[in-house]
């Protein structure tokens, strides 16, 4: 094991990795030093001398979650067309994102919110932060789609974020608390209700 000094990049990365499997299972309170320290091959005093703190390993492993996702879900809806084919895509890859990505739980980031909802500190200011910039780009893609006037130009852009949150967080308990096999089926139904009440009239069906 490695008992002290820096860390290379490759040793960071490799405790990352063992982080999110962790976190994705256990929650960022379910984290235990000891063992992810054994995981990673290291000693505890040796994570601690690279991270420092619990807290600074939290947030660590919040923002190796980000790059980890952004090959599953953001890079492959910018490859689809600006508009509607690019929200719809967004969403398809954001449901379920962490059982597609092949974690062992569900979404750190998802659980985060729920565990440290009245906690105070850094760990909760970067959920907080990471949340809040997720909704912000969900904004950005609903407003291009209003922008190219597939939805209605007086769309209340917050509402339709809140609601799509809403079916993520719904989808998320019920794909992996209640294991419910329509899952993927009522959210996507959902979203493409609140679709259809959002388009701009000329674009409704018939």
């Amino acid at each position: 094991m490695i008992s002290g000094g820096k860390l290379s990049q490759e040793t960071r990365n490799r405790i990352l990795d063992r982080g999110l499997q962790v976190v994705s299972r256990s929650g960022l309170e379910g984290l235990s030093l000891g063992p992810l320290a054994e995981l990673s091959g290291l000693s505890k005093s040796g994570l601690f001398a690279h991270f420092g703190s619990k807290e600074e390993i939290q947030i660590s492993i919040l923002d190796h979650t980000v790059e980890f996702s952004k090959s599953k879900v953001l890079e492959p809806a910018l490859r689809s067309k600006e508009g509607l084919p690019r929200l719809r895509s967004l969403v398809k890859h954001w449901m379920g994102w962490s059982k597609k990505a092949g974690l062992p739980g569900g979404c750190p980031i998802t659980a985060g919110l729920f565990e440290l909802d009245d906690s105070k500190g850094p760990v909760r200011e970067k959920l907080l932060s990471m949340e809040s910039e997720w909704r912000a780009l969900l904004k950005k893609f609903t407003k291009d789609c209003v922008d190219l006037g597939e939805l209605r130009s007086d769309l209340d852009l917050d509402q339709f974020v809140w609601e799509l949150c809403g079916i993520y967080l719904v989808h998320h308990t019920s794909l992996r608390f209640l294991k419910d096999p329509k899952a993927d089926y009522r959210a996507n139904r959902s979203f493409e209700n609140l679709l259809e009440r959002s388009k701009s009239k000329g674009k409704r069906k018939k």
